[in-house]
This record gives C-alpha cells, sequence and structure tokens, in this order.
C-alpha cells in the first residue's frame, strides 16, 4: 500500500494524481528497499488530463513531498473550517421579521440579591437513589455555607428580541441555526414576531453571552450567584420550594420528533419564581454561567464570593431546560459545555456587581 495514499486522498482534486506501486509485502529488506523506491519515487496522473500542480508532484523528491502535503492539508483543513464559519446574510423576508422582532426587545427588569450566606451544593444522600434530594453526581457535593455580597440578577432571561437588536447595533447576522429555526417557525408553525421576541435567546456561544452582558454594562453571573438566586437563602430544592415540578411551575420535559424548541416567554410561569422573584431558573432553556466548570470545586470552593476555577475546558451551564428531565431541574443539579457551542437548550441571563470588590475576577 503506498504510504502516501492519504495526503493523495485529500489532495487529489488539486494534483490530479496518485500513488502508485504494489500492495504486495516484499520477502526482504532489500526487496522493501526496492518496492519502495519504485513505488514512492513517482505519481502517475489519473487521467490523460494534466494540470501544473500534477507536473510538480510528478517531479517532486519523494523526501519532500511528505513535509509538503501536510502543509497542504493542515491549509486545506484551516480553509473549511473558515468557511464554515462564514455565516451567510439572511433573506430579504428573513431580514424583515429579525428587524421586527428586535424592535419589539424589552429589557429586563433586575433584581437586588442581599448580601449573606447561603448553602451551596447538596449534602450527600446515600439511602434514597431515586429521590429528588438526591445529589444528582458528585459535582454539588458537597454542601457548603458560602457569602456573597449583594449583586443584582436580571430577572428574566434574555429574550430573542433583546439579542438579535444587539446583532444588528454590531451589524452582525445571527447564526445559521437561529436563522434555520426563526424561519421553519415563522413558515411552517406560524409563530408572530411577538412571540419570538419574548422566546430566550438561544444558539449562542459562551463568548456571545458574554458581550451582550458587557454592552450592558454587566457580566455573567457568578455560578454561586446563579445558586443563590435560584434557591434563597434556605436551599430550596428547587425555586419555588420542595415540591416536583409540573407545567405551571417551569417548561421541561417537552420532546419534538424535529427537535424544534417549546419555549416559554421570559416573563412567564410566575407560580415557578425564585425565593427573590427570578423567572425560569428552572427549565426553558439552561444558563451560560461566568465560571469554568470544576468537577471538583464544590469541595475547596472559597467561603466568600467564589470566582470559580481559573481555567477549564467547559463553561458551567445551570438551571435545565425545556427538553430537560425532572433531576436537571434542582436548583444545586451542575452542568457544563464547551463555551463555543451553540444549542436550542441554552440561553442566559446577565448580573451585575453593587459594590466593587477588588478580589473578584472576570474569569474568561
Amino acid at each position: 500500500m503506498c504510504t502516501l495514499k492519504f495526503y493523495w486522498s485529500v489532495l487529489l482534486e488539486i494534483t490530479g494524481a496518485r500513488c502508485t506501486g504494489s500492495s504486495k509485502r516484499p520477502s526482504s529488506k532489500a526487496a522493501a528497499s526496492e518496492e519502495a523506491r519504485r513505488t514512492l519515487r513517482y505519481v502517475e496522473p489519473l487521467s490523460d488530463a494534466r494540470t501544473p500542480l500534477g507536473d510538480f508532484f510528478s517531479i517532486l523528491p519523494m523526501h519532500l513531498a511528505p513535509p509538503l502535503l501536510t502543509f497542504l492539508f493542515l491549509a486545506l483543513t484551516a480553509y473549511a473550517a473558515t468557511e464554515s464559519a462564514t455565516v451567510s446574510k439572511p433573506s430579504t423576508k428573513l431580514a424583515r421579521h429579525l428587524t421586527a422582532i428586535a424592535a419589539l426587545a424589552q429589557a429586563a427588569p433586575t433584581v437586588t440579591i442581599p448580601a449573606g450566606p447561603f448553602s451551596l451544593g447538596s449534602t450527600r444522600i446515600d439511602d434514597d437513589p431515586y429521590g429528588l434530594p438526591t445529589q444528582f453526581d458528585d459535582t454539588e457535593l458537597p454542601q457548603q455555607r458560602v457569602w456573597l455580597d449583594t449583586f443584582q440578577m436580571d430577572r428574566d432571561e434574555v429574550s430573542l428580541g433583546e439579542f438579535l437588536a444587539f446583532l444588528q447595533q454590531r451589524n452582525q447576522p445571527p447564526p445559521e441555526e437561529l436563522q434555520k429555526l426563526i424561519w421553519h417557525v415563522i413558515t411552517v408553525h406560524s409563530v408572530t414576531d411577538q412571540t419570538l421576541a419574548r422566546w430566550p435567546a438561544l444558539y449562542i456561544t459562551w463568548q456571545e453571552a458574554t458581550d451582550f452582558c458587557t454592552s450592558r454594562g454587566k457580566r455573567l453571573p457568578t455560578e454561586s450567584e446563579w445558586e443563590k438566586s435560584a434557591r434563597g437563602p434556605n436551599a430550596n430544592l428547587f425555586p419555588w420550594g420542595q415540591a416536583a415540578p409540573d407545567s405551571t411551575l417551569a417548561m421541561f420535559g417537552q420532546h419534538h420528533v424535529h427537535e424544534i424548541p417549546i419555549l416559554a416567554a421570559v416573563d412567564s410561569h410566575n407560580e415557578g419564581r425564585s425565593p427573590y422573584g427570578i423567572h425560569h431558573m428552572a427549565g426553558n432553556v439552561a444558563e451560560w454561567v461566568q465560571d469554568w466548570f470544576g468537577s471538583d470545586y464544590y469541595a475547596y470552593v472559597p467561603k466568600r464570593n467564589p470566582p470559580g476555577p481559573p481555567t477549564g475546558r467547559y463553561k458551567s451551564v445551570r438551571g435545565g431546560s425545556w427538553k430537560s428531565k425532572t433531576i436537571m431541574l434542582r436548583t444545586a443539579t451542575r452542568g457544563g459545555s464547551p463555551p463555543d457551542q451553540r444549542s436550542a437548550t441554552v440561553g442566559f441571563r446577565c448580573a451585575q456587581s453593587l459594590t466593587p470588590d477588588p478580589n473578584r475576577l472576570d474569569m474568561k
């Protein structure tokens, strides 16, 4: 088998050439050397058609071919990644809807979360594996008492209208996934611009969420701020208390055969608000937070204003979504996601400090 066949297969359309030689195993070192010389030294055209690059490779000394081909392969890979990352502009009809949705944007009011301690995480339970109070996994262990300074949290998740208005201000088209979703639900499901404007933003990367909050003079909440806002000072199992969720409390457990999100308005489900009056801290969309995800972070979390781990692979995501099962809606259940991932189940909300804290780190 030609050892350069992999490279030639990648560059086939460019070079118009292929590796040649026998696939039989040579019977001796001398035969192997001769086989290698005959097999790798020259390149045979695939057809009578000749290309300049093909001619170039046909006379190229074989000891130079592997590094050159490696370079070309990496260049092609980088070019393909650039092309796939390019976001096309929306059609004229879709653009009119996007403008109309953005024009309906309403900023969420903020809620002040008072300074004080709260219970972060869960106490281990080993004798009730299917009980709702039982930890989802060890990442939420052990439970710690943590102090947070006063901060403000957006009452609602950032809406689709707000995020589209933000993109328009930056002269930036929405991501392809979001364009396709909006066009689909408008043309197939007859969802109105007014309804879409109050959906939570989705298909958002962590950096885009960070940029949005920064543009508003805010930031993403830390994971500990998010958890306190969701469960209150008394360690609620769910934002509304200890009772299991139902459709009046949260948007969850939904399914669509084509994975179309089934969402609620960001200011809906009043019965499911947290002790501080914050909407959708369980269900609708899960939410990016500021911290890197540390699987054992709760074991050594600082006792005052935890900033999260200094580095990591995933960013923390909290709260469960429209398609989550009950256990993912618990206020202590933790999760993470690659920061560049776009998902129909992840959105965000913003927070801000009320008093400057020189020890606070905005980890990125």
